[in-house]
């Protein structure tokens, strides 16, 4: 039925273009017969042609450059879901308990460390002194893992997590420390995690996107670096994130047009495929014209796919309740985890969400009052993140999702001056943790010295985390490369060691 939409479209142009029977010919454009011919006689042809742009599990290359594909080797992880803490968390008041900054409370950091003032944050005109966390710590769980007061529903999962407290960057900027932290490069142009990892698996949905992104939703912004945090860089565009809009219809054009039937679009789409693949049989090789043909039938598998994953109305009331959809502090995040949930169900394979928008106190990045700051982003997203936890695990799905939680760098254990004091950033201790997968739980990996300024023990770069994301999806982080300018690249340039301490044996 698409073959003959097709060649009836293609009879039509031809007739048109010429004046005269459909037997008339173009320069670039096959009359019926040769269509026929070079499709194979019809819809036969056209179903192998389907079956064959599925993956084949014996190694070819696949026609769908978002069609799923084999890992390097055997791991349950199918999906990601990165919850960004942008702005920059402090650890210090959030999961990496210090109880010696109650000794050094109001001392000078340079008493502590006297090569401050050449790796200080990014105010160096109003650094006060040392201040002990504001908010209280208790131990949780079988582990006795020390966490916040700002996090009392996800303290309960402390067991499901391995928390990474020696992790640190190379900018004290967010726009170059988000780039690093989702690219592996203070500079934008390489391609994220996500899109790497979505080259290197493809997507196990057919009708919905390989990589999703969701931003704040409150008015306040994009992360500082905007879309550039969530680009494929030199790879094909086709595994770039997909962002959601935070307003109104979260994907353009997913509606037909009112004046256009299904079928009209459905020929319409027949007849681009014919061209493109038409034009790509003689550009063999070239990713991009393939990825754009994909990206145009899978914007039309969308149309029917999308909005019923987005839609929440079909989850029972008491999953609503869960996440906080009830409560006006939490709903927009709540939303969002949950969607995320949805979203791995039905095969996406890795989903970012940020928490926080673009200026200072609309992030985390608590440079005046740390207290307020922390208390209302955490108020925003603990009941939720917690919710998605026990969510995944009661479906059966955390063990095959890699949870992760953290932000571009931390903050630094003095005080920023100022009537409601708070913490300015610090690229050299932060804290991050995982869940689910293979996850080992309750167990904390590396440390920062006792007041939470420098990472000391077991020290981790950006590049062994994204080298442990990917190990844990079953890609070997040296041998996922793309070449680019004639140079093989990889998500984690020449350096990564993945950190098998938190990963079950």
């Amino acid at each position: 039925m698409w073959n003959d939409a097709v060649s009836k479209s293609i009879s039509v142009r031809s007739s048109k273009t010429h004046g005269g029977s459909g037997s008339a010919t173009s320069p670039w454009l096959p009359d019926r017969r040769n269509w026929l011919q070079h499709c194979g006689m019809g819809a036969g042809m056209l179903a192998l042609g389907g079956m064959l742009a599925r993956p084949s599990r014996g190694g070819s290359v696949p026609i769908n450059p978002l069609a799923a594909k084999d890992s390097h080797f055997a791991s349950p992880v199918r999906a990601v879901i990165w919850l960004f803490i942008n702005g920059g968390p402090s650890p210090v008041d959030t999961w990496d308990y210090k109880p010696a900054l109650e000794k050094w409370d109001g001392k000078s950091i340079k008493e502590f460390d006297s090569t401050f003032e050449d790796t200080t944050g990014f105010f160096k005109n109003s650094v006060g002194d040392l201040m002990r966390s504001p908010f209280a710590f208790r131990q949780h769980g079988e582990s006795g893992k020390w966490v916040s007061d700002l996090f009392p529903n996800l303290a309960r999962h402390v067991d499901k997590m391995a928390f990474i407290h020696s992790l640190h960057s190379e900018s004290n900027n967010h726009s170059p420390a988000l780039f690093m932290m989702n690219s592996g490069f203070p500079r934008m142009g390489f391609p994220c995690v996500g899109s790497w990892a979505t080259y290197g698996l493809g997507c196990e949905s057919d009708e919905l996107p390989g990589f999703v992104v969701m931003s704040d939703p409150l008015g306040r912004g994009l992360p500082k670096g905007h879309a550039a945090n969530w680009g494929a860089g030199f790879l094909p565009s086709v595994y770039q994130g997909t962002w959601l809009k935070p307003d109104g219809v979260p994907i353009d054009n997913l509606s037909r047009l009112p004046d256009v039937s299904a079928q009209r679009q459905l020929d319409e789409l027949g007849l681009l495929r014919a061209l493109n693949e038409q034009h790509l049989s003689s550009h063999a090789g070239e990713s991009e014209l393939a990825a754009r043909i994909e990206s145009f039938e899978l914007a039309y598998r969308m149309q029917s796919s999308a909005p019923e994953t987005l839609d929440l109305l079909q989850e029972p009331a008491y999953i609503r309740s869960a996440y906080g959809l009830e409560d006006q502090r939490c709903a927009h995040f709540g939303a969002q985890c949950l969607m995320a949930r949805r979203m791995v169900e039905r095969g996406v394979r890795f989903i970012q969400i940020y928490s926080g928008g673009t200026e200072n106190q609309q992030s985390w990045d608590g440079h005046a009052d740390i207290v307020g700051n922390h208390t209302q982003f955490a108020g925003e997203t603990d009941q939720p993140i917690a919710a998605l936890l026990s969510d995944l695990e009661q479906r059966g799905l955390l063990e095959s999702t890699l949870v992760i939680w953290g932000g571009e760098f931390g903050r630094l254990p003095i005080a920023q001056k100022g009537d409601k004091p708070g913490r300015d950033h610090n690229p050299h201790a932060i804290t991050y943790w995982l869940a689910g997968g293979q996850i080992r739980g309750g167990v904390s990996y590396g440390a920062s010295d006792e007041i939470g300024f420098r990472a000391t023990e077991n020290r981790v770069h950006v590049n062994d985390l994204h080298a442990t994301i990917l190990h844990l999806m079953g890609l070997d982080h040296e041998q996922l490369t793309y070449v680019y300018n004639g140079r093989h690249f990889r998500l984690t340039d020449v350096a990564g060691q993945v950190i098998h301490q938190v990963i079950r044996a």
